[in-house]
Formats: C-alpha cells, sequence, structure tokens
C-alpha cells in the first residue's frame, strides 16, 4: 500500500513544483507575446498620429521606415519569447540541455542545409530594413526570381522574413525576402507623372505647347491637385515624332505614391482642352510608366 502511494506522491509534488512552473511559463508566454503585439499596434498608431502634423514628404518616408521598424522588432520579439519560453519547459521536464548539445549541433547542420533558404529570407530582409529600401504603404514594384511577372502593389506587412504587398487588383501576394532580386520604389521621396500627348503632324507646336503650359498652371492652382503637386507640371517638348503625329511630353511632381491620381487628372484636362481647341486627340492618349526618385 505504501509502494502504491509513492508514485502518487511524487506526481503530487511534480505538479505543485514543476508543472505548476511549467503552467506559469506558457502563460507568461502567452501574455508577453499579446503584450509585444499590443505595444506593436500602439507604437504604429502613435507614429501615424504624428505624422499627421508633419510635412507629408517627410512624413512619408519616416512614417514608413518606422512602421517597418516597428513590424520587424515585433516579429524578433515575439520570436525570441517562444524560443526562452521553449527551453524553460524543457529544464522543467527534465531533459539534459547539456546532453542533448552534441545532437543538437548536428541536427541544426542538418537543418541549415534545409534551411538555407530561411537564412538568405533573413538576412535579406535585415539589409532591406536598414538600408530602406521600402516601407509599410510603399509602393513598389518587385521582380521576384522564377516569376515571369513583376508584382506591383502597396506593401502591408514587412518582416526579416516575407514581404506581403497587396495589389492593384485586391489580391494579397507574400514574398519571401530572399527571393526578392530587385525593387523599384514608386513613391520615394517624390513621384514623377509622366505623360505623352500624342498631337497630329498638321498642329502647330507652339500652339500646342502653349496649349499645355496652361493646362500644368490651371491644374497647379487648382485647390484639390494644388495639395498632390509639388511644383507646376512642365512641358518638355517634343519626345518622338512619327509618320502621322508627334507627341509632346508634361511631366509632374508629385507627392510619393500619387502620380497616378495627378497622372489621370491631367489626362482629362488636357483632352478637354485639345477638343475645345479643335484639336482631335487620338485614342492612344496614356501616361508614360510612372517613376519616383
Amino acid at each position: 500500500m505504501i509502494e502504491a502511494a509513492a508514485p502518487l506522491t511524487d506526481l503530487s509534488e511534480w505538479a505543485r513544483g514543476s508543472a505548476l512552473e511549467i503552467v506559469m511559463i506558457v502563460i507568461a508566454a502567452v501574455l508577453l507575446t499579446r503584450l509585444a503585439t499590443w505595444a506593436g499596434a500602439y507604437i504604429e498608431h502613435r507614429i501615424d498620429t504624428q505624422a499627421q502634423q508633419a510635412d507629408a514628404v517627410v512624413r512619408s518616408e519616416a512614417t514608413k521606415h518606422r512602421h517597418a521598424l516597428v513590424q520587424v522588432l515585433t516579429w524578433v520579439s515575439l520570436t525570441l519569447v517562444y524560443c526562452v519560453a521553449v527551453v524553460l519547459v524543457l529544464q522543467r521536464l527534465g531533459v539534459p540541455l547539456t546532453g542533448i548539445v552534441a545532437p543538437a549541433t548536428v541536427l541544426g547542420v542538418a537543418i541549415g542545409f534545409g534551411a538555407q533558404r530561411v537564412v538568405q529570407d533573413v538576412l535579406a530582409g535585415f539589409f532591406m530594413v536598414t538600408e530602406r529600401q521600402y516601407g509599410f504603404g510603399d509602393l513598389v514594384r518587385l521582380i521576384v526570381l522564377g516569376s515571369p511577372t513583376a508584382i506591383t502593389g502597396t506593401v502591408e506587412e514587412v518582416t526579416l522574413r516575407i514581404t506581403r504587398v497587396r495589389t492593384l487588383d485586391g489580391e494579397v501576394v507574400i514574398t519571401p525576402n530572399g527571393q526578392i532580386i530587385q525593387v523599384v520604389n514608386l513613391s520615394r521621396d517624390w513621384a514623377r507623372a509622366v505623360i505623352d500627348v500624342p498631337i497630329p503632324s498638321n498642329v502647330d507646336v507652339t500652339t500646342v505647347t502653349t496649349l499645355l503650359t496652361e493646362v500644368g498652371s490651371q491644374a497647379y492652382a487648382n485647390e484639390s491637385l494644388r495639395g498632390l503637386l509639388l511644383d507646376e507640371p512642365t512641358v518638355m517638348g517634343v519626345e518622338s515624332i512619327d509618320l502621322d503625329q508627334f507627341k509632346v511630353q508634361i511631366v509632374a511632381r508629385t507627392l510619393p505614391g500619387k502620380q497616378f491620381e495627378v497622372g489621370r487628372a491631367l489626362r482629362a484636362r488636357i483632352t478637354g482642352a485639345l477638343l475645345r481647341a479643335g484639336i482631335h486627340v487620338p485614342a492612344d492618349l496614356d501616361a508614360a510608366p510612372p517613376t519616383a526618385s
């Protein structure tokens, strides 16, 4: 009877000792991860609140980098909490950590060969964040290894391992950072809306240039567009000459990510001004690929 009670006593002592500590460690890990997640969301909210009172161009770059940094730090914090919790639980379970160092080393080397891509993703993400290549809210075009087409969209999340982008069609594309071979940032510092206006060859170039200059001045004076433009749109002159038409280029510097909106507004204004002047507008009036700097 006494021998049968001994295991129950040991189990009871273990439940009051190590088992209770394991439960507390798990609860602490859960609370710390929730705290880290809440702190990250709170800091991002504070960043957005402070950004609303700053200059638009400066706010754009500083806010995007801080967002990316907060997301990365949150991800690292969660990883550290999970790793420490696992080690502490193993200790409470009586697993000799020193005894598994050698097998863990061999296993780590084996996993390392299979996880080279993960290490590559983390290193690429580290340099991406430190070099400020892009951040939360940036409009980017990513060229991914093995993908026949580029991915264009708005950055929604940045961690050391992946970048999540929402395309113009609303699709969410998650890309490992190590697979990104080229980044085109369309919303860095400032952007440009470049429009090539096709004009029939029998129309006087000077007349068209004067008309487009007036359109640019009126657009810059417009209250809704003035907040998106950094300066008055500029007529660059004749860009190309074809057999039956020539193209006059007009360029507008805009706030980051606003080149598409400004380009649509300018094309509508240009088309209306040309029609009122009796100049037929060909059907291929379109914007050149927008650029950023």
